[in-house]
């Protein structure tokens, strides 16, 4: 005995899209809301992300973007080794006398 399988139009299949992508939902719970696999809805969120283009996250960088991660990105390694250092002097100052 086979099943047939169910059709769905195109805008309940975008309308999942939007809630997964806009509403930060996993596709696990939104599959599980409407009833439907959790393989099928990642799928069509693929070909969904592919026709309408890739979020702003994945958009390339500008130059000037590119500029102040590169700064960014330097702060961060200053502030991760001042942090060490921290860590290090305390330790030694909290060590017993001898």
């Amino acid at each position: 005995m086979s099943t047939s399988r169910r059709r769905y139009s195109q805008e309940f299949k975008d309308q999942l899209c939007e809630e997964v992508i806009s509403q930060q939902k996993t596709i696990r719970s939104v599959a599980d809301a409407y009833g439907i696999g959790a393989e099928t809805l990642r799928n069509w969120v693929k070909k969904y992300k592919a026709a309408h283009g890739e979020d702003e996250a994945q958009a390339p960088l500008s130059g000037s973007e590119r500029a102040r991660l590169a700064e960014l990105e330097r702060e961060n390694q200053q502030l991760r080794a001042e942090a060490a250092f921290l860590k290090k002097a305390a330790a030694y100052f909290a060590r017993e006398p001898r």
